[in-house]
């Protein structure tokens, strides 16, 4: 934040320097979003990130970080001393939310801050309570003093069921870090883990940067599509919404090129990956990560030339001078082909969406979205935006930070963070959850607020799927809280909020125009819906092949480059060919929701909201994920039940499909 404003700007509270309505019925929440932020400037009581005091400077890391190292011996040694249990299992997720609070906000802050010198020293705490959990998943005594509970049948039998799901977590942890194994090995499980945790760092941090190229290298009519850095353009996105070819093809080729430093990382990080996983007794890597999940092992995987053929021939209605399909073509297609992103943007400002979702969540869970003013010093951008998350007959559940406006220094990929857990404290009180939600939506303007195209505006729907999933739980332990889950079950709350982003009843809603307040006309918002499902089986085997991808680069190791093998995986299993000199950096949504998503479907109705809090959302990673999705169900799906309501959910409705520029 400046310190060069007026005089006034610290005498006063923050205002909203403008809002652009010609009308006035805005929600508190949408205004909020809706306006610009100004904060005063206190020079006097400096508050710490998050609330924490100690983090008002950057050496306030190495407090936090030795005060918790600190707590971690005195709650090992009591551990270790402690009779078999649930006061086993209570100390354990102590000591695992001593560490996680810590090493939770420092990985946020590390990737986030505007201040190098916060990252490098949020990046130093990663480093050090990082190496010290992996010491811990080797500390035989640790293991043996929960060893005991779970070979005490007598006391194990008489724990509730979540008590006993986390009992048998930790000791999974144990298993997976080569416990069983002698000292030496041990000590190179250690090494190999620590060495992980610095790659996997370093790969995170760079694969998600921009790439830049000289503005001579590109035509200069479109610059303006791209971030100026001097005599360079930032290129930090696939585009993927703009209509012009050219220019995602140059986001395509230029984000995309591969950079020699990175692939290194990777190739690194994918054989001491291998490494590790044989050490510790499994066949391969993807054997570990995949058990515990409900893939539980890897399996066969499987080939759709319909959506292709239908995007060439849009492709050369709108282009008929150059009528081929290549990858970044397919990315725009993916991406609601049948619309035009710039006629329905005015409608997604902001403020309007987060309308929306406050309207979606009090109808379904009596949950509200109450937008509050961060104390001084507690957030790490002016902009970023404060919200408390308040249930009508609970209270408040928790806190979600709202990164939402684009920066050059942090991440280009949306994405949510758990900063601290929740948990049931000794006192009978509720550890409120603390989560951040970043995305990268364009700056206000002069003449306009925030406005959304039809895939930024379903982005911040699926990170808020994520963050309610937080916000709702309500589990013993901390280590099961939330988003805590097995990996392919953790996207269910946040898919689920992407079909709610394309349904009639929720987008009719909240779309307004944001001058003139007029909702979104019907047919477009018709057309809107009905795009999702459109070329949705090039989507689906698109996920395939990242599906494979992963399960490829994680098995048996090849002498081959990582490109090489994406190459010639491309070749086999997706339906248009490699482009030279790009490498793809992918997220994999693991999910077999669609099966249950017409039950629940009836948004409006309070009961089934409730049903679905009480049976999924609220027990994080603390239930058997299938058992969570029986409870929901009330029956036990079957393979052929996801796969016919997948296939019924590709049929789209042809008849509303006009290109909004022609209706």
């Amino acid at each position: 934040m400046s310190v060069y404003r007026p005089l006034v700007c610290l005498l006063r509270q923050a205002t909203a320097a403008r809002v652009w309505r010609t009308v006035t019925t805005w929600s508190p929440v949408a205004a909020a979003f809706n306006a610009r932020v100004h904060r005063r400037l206190d020079l006097f009581h400096q508050n710490g990130l998050f609330g924490v005091p100690e983090l008002s400077s950057v050496g306030g890391f190495e407090v936090v970080q030795d005060r918790a190292l600190q707590e971690t011996q005195q709650l090992v040694e009591k551990a270790c001393r402690c009779p078999p249990g649930v006061q086993t299992v209570e100390i354990f997720d102590k000591l695992s939310d001593s560490l996680c609070r810590v090493a939770d906000m420092a990985d946020f802050i590390k990737v986030a801050h505007p201040d190098p010198s916060y990252r490098e020293a949020a990046e130093r705490t990663c480093i050090n309570i990082g190496t010290m959990v992996e010491r811990l998943n080797t500390n035989v005594d640790l293991c043996k003093s929960l060893k005991d509970l779970l070979e005490n049948e007598e006391i194990f039998s008489k724990l509730d069921p979540e008590t006993r799901r986390v009992a048998e977590l930790f000791m999974f942890d144990f298993e997976i870090s080569g416990i069983h194994l002698d000292k030496k090995k041990r000590k190179e499980a250690v090494n190999l883990n620590v060495k992980l945790l610095d790659l996997s760092n370093q790969f995170l941090m760079s694969c998600h940067m921009p790439n830049r190229i000289e503005k001579r290298a590109l035509p200069e009519h479109i610059h303006q599509h791209f971030t100026k850095d001097g005599n360079y353009i930032q290129i930090g996105g696939l585009n993927a919404d703009a209509p012009d070819d050219l220019v995602r093809e140059v986001a395509y080729k230029v984000f995309l090129y591969p950079n020699e430093n990175v692939m290194h990382i990777l190739e690194e990080l994918l054989s001491c990956r291998d490494k590790l996983a044989r050490l510790v007794g499994y066949e391969s890597y993807a054997h570990r990560a995949l058990k515990g999940t409900m893939a539980k092992s890897p399996g066969r995987l499987y080939s759709s030339e319909i959506d292709f053929e239908m995007m060439r021939e849009m492709k050369t209605k709108l282009n008929p001078r150059n009528p081929g399909l290549i990858t970044w073509h397919v990315v725009f297609y993916l991406c609601r082909f049948n619309i035009e992103p710039s006629l329905y943007s005015p409608y997604f400002s902001l403020g309007a969406c987060m309308e929306g979702l406050n309207g979606l969540f009090t109808q379904l869970y009596g949950v509200s979205l109450l937008a509050e003013q961060p104390s001084v010093g507690e957030v790490w951008s002016e902009d970023v935006r404060k919200l408390a998350v308040v249930h009508e007959t609970e209270g408040l559940l928790g806190y979600i930070y709202c990164d939402f406006f684009y920066r050059p220094d942090k991440p280009h990929q949306d994405c949510h963070f758990t900063i601290r857990g929740g948990r049931q404290l000794e006192d009978g009180q509720y550890q409120l959850p603390i989560v951040v939600l970043m995305l990268n939506l364009p700056h206000p303007t002069q003449s306009a607020p925030t406005l959304l195209s039809p895939g930024m505006m379903e982005n911040l729907f699926h990170e808020m799927g994520h963050a309610m999933h937080s916000m709702l739980g309500r589990t013993r332990y901390q280590h099961v809280t939330g988003t805590r889950c097995v990996t392919d079950f953790a996207e269910v709350p946040s898919i689920l909020m992407e079909y709610f982003a394309t349904d009639y009843r929720v987008i009719s809603q909240f779309a307004r125009h944001y001058q003139t307040g007029q909702p979104l006309p019907q047919s477009m918002v018709a057309r809107l819906c009905e795009s999702k499902k459109v070329c949705g089986a090039a989507d689906t085997q698109l996920q395939v092949f990242y599906a494979i991808m992963d399960q490829v680069y994680h098995g048996k190791p090849q002498n081959r480059s990582t490109t090489d093998i994406m190459i010639d995986m491309q070749k086999k299993y997706y339906g248009l060919p490699y482009v030279t000199n790009t490498v793809r950096v992918f997220h994999l949504n693991q999910i077999m929701l669609e099966f249950f998503l017409p039950i629940f479907f009836n948004f409006q109705n309070r009961e089934t909201g409730e049903r679905y809090r009480r049976e999924m959302l609220a027990h994080g990673g603390g239930k058997e994920p299938m058992l969570m999705v029986e409870g929901m169900l009330q029956k036990r799906p079957s393979i052929e039940d996801f796969v016919n309501a997948l296939v019924s959910d590709l049929d789209p409705d042809f008849e509303i499909f006009i290109m909004d520029s022609e209706g």
